[in-house]
């Protein structure tokens, strides 16, 4: 079976979070997380560079030890070292980790001052109130932990960029038997949702069977769940199971509608349907009373026969869309195209991985117009964050790249950690020498929900801030969005002229589809940008554009699709 990406810093990250349980060097941890990232940052196959005898030390935060064991991973599709650490640590301890609220150093805690080795060991210490007597932890902490003990967010969903890497190599795959036609993967995964449960493909052939056999083939499948002569179901070996349907050539287009759904919009759509006495479903449309469809080969007819327009499937959610379309009101979506810069990112001045020239250099490769250079501010201390003097030093650093450029104009930036009590981590008088101020939260998430919306309230009076950063602090199926009021933080930004970010990063996507639909009704405009740690990130602005699109978002709802001039306008506070 092929490696992906995702598998070796999978395992890489696995190794560093036992060895933190286990209390081993930091440094070295942190090896191993760096190392993770930027395997998982890589917009090369791993594979490939190691099947091509490439020198992996070349990369970022890769050193010759490690640069082995993912050569060995690669080759082997494990790696020794991570199974002799699983063998000495108690089965059930690492999966702890999954818990919302516990990361290694809390899980080492736990297992070191009060014994605990499994989740049901937690729930006795819980449910004795031995858990908050522990420093660093709470009655705050330990009411967290209860409340999401029960599910392991890790194993809910998979997040949509990890599907994809099933996912299109799969569709690929299948694109090489002539005896197919059409190929689709339908289903939340087509309607771009952060996560997805299973894979849905939908295909028109020639020779079923065929299809069939080469389907089941396939090189990541890890069992067949079962085959028949329209529909198979295997199950990849990240888990995700994917179902394979042949259809009709004059059904496609209606099961594509069903399939990719969501049911909500289906049912309001074949309720629309009743008004017309048609009968819609997987096989196509129908007559009241009558076998024969009128049409169904393309969506485009199944949305014609109910008079209204093609709906792009991104917002088929049941939230308007179709009364939008029935008023020809349906948004002219923004694409990837629109976007003219991107205008969050870090080098390793901080904790990137590139440098200055070599995030401009891949920003040119995509067509931009534009970069910001916005690293860390001095108190995220684990990223390096830069005190005053070094920003400065560092903007003069952006400005002599800037001069070696007359394609791209690199703006100078600073992602400024916004404080506990509202404040921002560097003087008013270093910020506004600055083209473009991001102001993020990166501590004390648990705030109760007025503190953490006051403190949002007075970082937007400070004149010099521009955007908001990933402004819930979520990560997906890892980390629970801050409880705060955004109504009153949306309200307030509207009225500052601050713009709110939609962090494309795939374990972010932050804001959500909902809060940049809210935010786009009240005229509040968004910025989506990738928050790239290395040149690879760059092209997951894409996830971003996924994401505008589930939330009705137009060109002119994004700042980013305006020119360097209109941009530097509409940055004036």
């Amino acid at each position: 079976m092929p490696i992906h990406n995702s598998d070796v810093s999978e395992i890489l990250r696995e190794v560093a979070d036992l060895l933190e349980i286990e209390g081993r060097n930091e440094f070295r941890v942190r090896a191993y997380r760096n190392a993770a990232q930027s395997v998982e940052n890589l917009s090369k196959d791993i594979t490939e560079l190691v099947n091509e005898g490439e020198d992996l030390t070349e990369m970022s935060d890769i050193g010759e030890s490690i640069a082995e064991k993912i050569e060995e991973i690669v080759k082997t599709g494990s790696l020794e070292q991570l199974q002799e650490i699983r063998d000495r640590t108690p089965e059930d301890l690492a999966e702890l980790l999954n818990i919302e609220g516990l990361g290694p150093e809390k899980v080492s805690d736990l297992h070191e001052e009060l014994g605990i080795d499994s989740t049901e060991d937690l729930k006795e210490a819980l449910d004795n109130d031995e858990v908050r007597e522990l420093e660093g932890f709470g009655k705050k902490t330990e009411e967290k932990i209860e409340k999401n003990i029960e599910h392991e967010l890790n194993e809910a969903r998979t997040r949509l960029d990890r599907a994809e890497e099933y996912a299109e190599p799969l569709v690929e795959y299948l694109g090489e038997l002539d005896a197919i036609d059409d190929i689709t993967v339908a289903g939340s995964y087509r309607r771009k949702k952060e996560t997805v449960g299973d894979l849905d493909i939908l295909v028109t052939c020639s020779d079923s069977e065929a299809v069939m056999d080469h389907f089941t083939k396939f090189e990541d499948v890890a069992d067949v769940i079962a085959k028949g002569d329209t529909k198979s179901s295997v199950r990849l070996k990240n888990d995700l199971q994917v179902d394979l349907r042949v259809l009709e050539k004059e059904s496609y287009g209606s099961a594509l509608v069903y399939f990719t759904g969501s049911k909500s919009h289906n049912i309001e759509l074949r309720e629309r349907a009743l008004d017309y006495d048609l009968k819609i479903n997987e096989y196509g449309v129908f007559p009241e009373g009558e076998d024969e469809s009128v049409a169904g080969a393309a969506e485009e007819e199944v949305y014609k026969a109910v008079d209204l327009p093609f709906i792009p499937p991104e917002i088929r959610e049941n939230r308007g869309e179709i009364d939008a379309a029935r008023n020809d009101e349906l948004p002219n979506l923004i694409e990837i195209e629109d976007i003219r810069g991107d205008i969050h990112t870090h080098t390793n001045a901080t904790d990137g991985s590139n440098s200055i020239e070599e995030m401009a250099r891949s920003a040119v490769k995509l067509g931009y117009e534009y970069i910001a250079i916005t690293d860390h501010s001095q108190r995220v201390t684990v990223a390096n964050g830069l005190n005053e003097d070094e920003l400065r030093e560092h903007m003069e650093e952006i400005e002599a790249v800037n001069d070696k450029f007359d394609n791209i104009e690199i703006l100078k930036g600073i992602e400024v950690d916004i404080l506990e009590d509202g404040t921002l981590d560097l003087s008013d008088d270093v910020l506004s020498e600055l083209d473009i101020v991001i102001g993020s939260v990166h501590y004390k998430f648990d705030l109760s929900r007025d503190k953490q919306t006051d403190r949002y309230l007075k970082a937007l009076d400070n004149p010099n801030i521009h955007i908001v950063g990933h402004p819930t602090v979520r990560e997906i199926n890892s980390r629970d969005p801050m409880d705060v009021d955004l109504d009153a933080v949306f309200s307030k930004a509207l009225e500052n002229g601050v713009h709110m970010e939609l962090n494309a990063s795939p374990r972010r996507l932050d804001l959500n589809d909902k809060h940049c639909k809210t935010a786009k009704e009240m005229g509040l405009k968004i910025v989506i940008n990738t928050d790239a740690h290395s040149t690879g990130e760059l092209h997951k602005i894409k996830y971003g554009i996924y994401q505008a699109r589930r939330a009705w978002l137009e060109k002119d709802d994004v700042i980013n699709t305006r020119s360097l001039d209109e941009l530097r306008e509409i940055l004036k506070r």
